[in-house]
């Protein structure tokens, strides 16, 4: 009886997303940007798909490709199922163009997508998403320092984790996961 209890107080437990929840959840705002594959990308789009959203460049040094290689591995760890779409939103337009994110992003996994457009545009869908930015110049060239969290948005749109940066993989994959399952 005692062993019952204890597993009736266990399971819920291993149920619960591990990353930072919304409660409740709300619509994930929508934009239309430039994609990667040379289509327009619209949020809305990708309803029915678990999507990881995430918002970096091409040319950051370190916190956008180990998130990069982290939703790889994510993926890689649920099989890459279909039904999950990692989208990354440039904080960079002056040098990611489409053409750039697709190669970049396809060193990763070939089935993300980047989003791009102007400088109004993208400042339109940081603001939707909570995303500051600031440039700073460096002898030769220039950093853009940005909020570092990948969104999950469930099948129905809506936002449901935020991850900051440093979510391990296995974090990630078990709450795609369990929003897959739903």
């Amino acid at each position: 009886m005692v062993l019952l209890g204890v597993l009736c107080i266990a399971l819920p437990a291993a149920a619960v997303l591990r990353g930072g929840t919304f409660d409740p959840p709300r619509d994930a705002p929508d934009f239309v940007l430039r994609g990667s594959n040379g289509a327009a990308l619209r949020m809305s789009d990708h309803r029915g798909k678990v999507v990881a959203l995430g918002f970096g460049y091409t040319s950051c040094p370190d916190v956008c490709p180990t998130t990069l290689a982290d939703l790889a591995k994510a993926r890689r760890k649920l099989g890459a199922p279909a039904d999950f779409q990692v989208i990354y939103v440039t904080v960079d337009p002056e040098r990611d163009h489409a053409a750039v994110l697709r190669k970049y992003l396809g060193a990763f996994d070939a089935s993300f997508l980047g989003a791009t457009g102007n400088e109004d545009e993208l400042a339109a869908v940081r603001k939707a998403y909570g995303i500051t930015t600031s440039r700073v110049a460096s002898a030769l060239t220039y950093y853009v320092h940005h909020s570092s969290y990948v969104y999950l948005v469930d099948r129905d749109g809506k936002l449901r984790v935020m991850m900051p940066f440093g979510t391990s993989a296995d974090d990630m994959a078990h709450d795609v996961k369990m929003l897959l399952a739903r």
